[in-house]
C-alpha cells in the first residue's frame, strides 16, 4: 500500500498535464487515520466523478457494538453516517475549476431510511464509498488543487465520521426510530391490522417537489374508536389509528387529506429520519400502489379475473400488447402484484380507470354483461380478502356503491379522520345499489409465467449493452428504455440502478426451474444474504435496496422482456 505523502507528490508532479494522465493514481493510499481507494479515476473533468472509498479502522472510528448488533440497528447506522458524510461534504465543498472539478459527494439520501452500499460497518472497519471530482484547468490536471481536495480535505471529513465526533443523542435516536419502526411494522399482522398512524404524524408535505414535512400541517389524531397502542422497545407507549385488514374507504371533500393520507400509507413500507413526521407512519411491507397506466407494455398475463370474452376471440389468459388502455394496464397492475404475493393494494380513485373500478346499476341496464369484458374490481374485492386474505384501502369520493363491500369507512374533514362505517352501512342500506354481481373468472387461478431473457437486448455489437438510469423516470437498458414513471413506491434512483443490475444479474445467471415470481424472491433472498454489493464486481456506492414488486415491474415494463405460461 502507497504511504499518502507519495499521493501528494505524484498530484503534484501531474499537475499542468493532460487529464488522462489522473490514470495513474488508482489505487490504496495509507493515511495515518484511515486507508483511501481510488477505485476508477473518471477520464475527463466533465464525466462522472472517481469512484473512492475511506477504510476507518474500528480502533480509530469508535463505534460501539451495541449500534449495530442487528440488521435494523446496522442499518439505522449505515444510513445515519451516510446523511451526515453528505451534509459535512456539503460544508466543506470548495469548488473551482472546469466540470466537476472539487466535488465531493455520496448518495444523497431522502426522508426514507434504507439500506445503500455507501456505508457499512462490522467489528473490524467502517467503510463510505463516494465521489470526488478531480480538480482541472480547462483539460489540464490542477495538481496542486488535487492534493488538497485528496489529502486535506478528505482526512478533515474523515475526522467529522468518527463516533467521538458526533452527536450521540442524535445518533442513538435515528438508530432506535429506525428500530421502533421496524418492530411495529412486525406487530401489524400480529393485531389484525394493515397500517398504523401515530398520533401527533405529520402527513401534509410542503410541495409536490419539497418531501419536507408542511410547517403549518394539523397534526394527526386518530379516532377513539380505530386507536390502538403499542409499546416499543425504545419510545414505550405510542398511541394511533390502527387500520384494520379487509377493505377499507378513505371518503371526505376535495383537497381535505384523502391522497395525502394514501400517500402516507404507500410510502409507509419505508422508515422516515426522526424529523420527517412520518416515522412512525407504517404499513404492511406487501403493500403495493395500484393505478391506471395507459402506454405501459403487457407480456403473457393472465387478465381473465378482469377482462374476458374480448371481441374477435383475443385471449386474456395470456394476454399480450405494446399499448394498454387505462382499464388493462390498471388490470394487469393488480395480477403482477397479486403474482408477488402482495397483502395490501392501495388505490386512490384519481389515477384509476373508471370502468375497472365500477358499473352502476343504470350502466348494467343499458349494456348487457355479455357485451362488457370488464369486470370491475367492486365485484373481485371481497374475493381477493376472503379468499386469499389481500386487504385494500381505497381513496374513494365519487362513487358509493363501495360502501356496501367496506369493512371500515375513515372520512377526512380538513385532515382530521372520522370513523363513519356505521353511517356508511346505514345509508347503503337506506339506499341499496341494487346492482348484479359481475364477478369474472376466480383470482389465483392462473398458470405461472416463466422468465425468458432475450440475450440481444442486452448486448450492442457483442459487448454488453450500457446501462442508465434517469432519476426516477426510466431505466435505459442498451436500446431500450424501461418506463418506471408511474411505480410510486419507488422514492431514490439508487433503487432504479440497483433494480437495473438486478436484470444485468439475472441475464448473466438465468435462473433454471423456476417460474418469474419464484426468480424474483431467488435474487431477493440472495441479496438479504450477500448484500447489495452482490450485484456488482466492483464496490458500487450507489446501490439503494428495493422490494421484489418494483423489480417486477421494471421486468414486466421492458418491451424486449419474454414471459410465457
Amino acid at each position: 500500500m502507497t504511504h499518502h505523502t507519495r499521493l501528494v507528490e505524484q498530484l503534484q508532479q501531474l499537475d499542468g498535464k493532460g487529464y488522462k494522465a489522473y490514470k495513474i493514481i488508482r489505487g490504496a493510499y495509507n493515511f495515518p487515520r484511515f486507508t483511501l481507494k481510488i477505485d476508477r479515476v473518471q477520464g475527463d473533468p466533465f464525466a462522472k466523478p472517481s469512484q473512492c472509498r475511506v477504510l476507518i479502522p474500528q480502533n480509530i472510528a469508535g463505534f460501539p457494538a451495541a449500534l449495530y448488533a442487528n440488521h435494523s440497528r446496522a442499518v439505522g447506522l449505515r444510513d445515519f453516517l451516510t446523511r451526515q458524510f453528505h451534509q459535512l461534504a456539503q460544508q466543506r465543498q470548495r469548488r473551482s475549476g472546469t466540470g466537476n472539478s472539487g466535488l465531493i459527494a455520496i448518495t444523497q439520501p431522502g426522508p426514507e431510511i434504507l439500506e445503500r452500499t455507501a456505508a457499512f460497518i462490522d467489528d473490524e472497519q467502517v467503510e463510505l464509498r463516494f465521489w470526488v471530482g478531480l480538480p482541472a484547468r480547462g483539460r489540464r490536471i490542477d495538481g496542486w488543487q488535487a492534493a488538497d481536495l485528496l489529502c486535506e480535505q478528505i482526512p478533515q471529513l474523515v475526522e467529522g465520521l468518527l463516533y467521538a465526533q458526533l452527536s450521540t443523542q442524535q445518533l442513538q435516536h435515528h438508530i432506535d426510530t429506525h428500530e421502533d419502526a421496524d418492530w411495529l411494522r412486525q406487530q401489524l399482522s400480529h393485531q389484525g391490522l394493515v397500517a398504523f398512524v401515530a398520533d401527533g404524524a405529520i402527513l401534509p408535505r410542503r410541495s409536490g417537489i419539497d418531501r419536507r414535512p408542511l410547517d403549518a400541517a394539523t397534526p394527526f389524531q386518530s379516532p377513539a374508536s380505530l386507536r390502538v397502542e403499542f409499546h416499543c422497545p425504545h419510545r414505550g407507549a405510542i398511541t394511533g389509528m390502527g387500520i384494520p385488514e379487509g377493505i377499507t374507504l378513505i371518503v371526505g371533500g376535495g383537497y381535505h387529506g384523502k391522497s395525502t393520507l394514501l400517500k402516507a400509507l404507500e410510502l409507509g413500507i419505508y422508515n422516515h429520519i426522526p424529523v420527517d413526521g412520518r416515522e412512525y407512519v407504517v404499513t404492511n411491507g406487501d403493500a403495493v400502489k395500484i393505478r391506471a397506466e395507459e402506454g405501459r407494455p403487457v407480456t403473457g398475463l393472465d387478465l381473465s379475473p378482469f377482462i374476458n370474452h374480448l371481441p374477435h376471440q383475443q385471449n386474456t389468459t395470456q394476454f399480450y400488447t405494446t399499448n394498454a388502455s387505462g382499464s388493462t394496464s390498471q388490470a394487469a397492475n393488480m395480477i403482477e402484484a397479486l403474482e408477488l404475493d402482495a397483502k395490501v393494494l392501495l388505490i386512490d380513485e384519481d389515477t384509476t380507470a373508471t370502468n375497472l373500478m365500477i358499473r352502476d346499476r343504470r350502466m348494467q341496464s343499458l349494456i348487457a354483461k355479455d357485451q362488457e369484458p370488464i369486470t370491475p374490481f367492486i365485484d373481485q374485492i371481497c374475493p381477493l380478502y376472503e379468499e386469499h386474505g389481500v386487504s385494500s384501502i381505497l381513496v374513494m369520493g365519487g362513487s358509493g356503491d363501495y360502501f356496501e363491500v367496506a369493512d371500515t369507512v375513515i372520512a377526512l374533514t380538513a385532515y382530521r379522520p372520522e370513523n363513519v362505517t356505521g353511517q356508511a352501512h346505514a345509508i347503503a342500506g337506506q339506499y341499496p345499489s341494487d346492482r348484479t354481481c359481475e364477478a369474472g373468472q376466480p383470482i389465483g387461478t392462473h398458470q405461472p409465467r416463466t422468465l425468458h431473457l432475450n440475450p440481444s437486448a442486452l448486448e450492442w455489437k457483442g459487448r454488453p449493452a450500457k446501462v442508465k438510469v434517469h432519476e426516477l423516470r426510466e431505466i435505459i437498458l442498451g436500446r431500450e428504455a424501461i418506463d418506471l414513471s408511474y411505480v410510486e413506491q419507488l422514492v431514490e434512483s439508487g433503487q432504479l440502478r440497483a433494480i437495473a443490475a438486478a436484470i444485468l444479474y439475472l441475464h448473466q445467471s438465468p435462473p433454471t426451474d423456476l417460474n418469474f415470481a419464484q426468480a424474483i424472491r431467488a435474487i431477493l433472498y440472495q441479496l438479504s444474504t450477500d448484500g447489495l454489493s452482490a450485484l456488482s464486481s466492483f464496490p458500487e456506492g450507489n446501490f439503494v435496496a428495493f422490494r421484489r414488486f418494483e423489480l417486477a415491474a421494471a421486468l414486466n415494463r421492458w418491451r424486449d422482456l419474454n414471459l410465457e405460461d
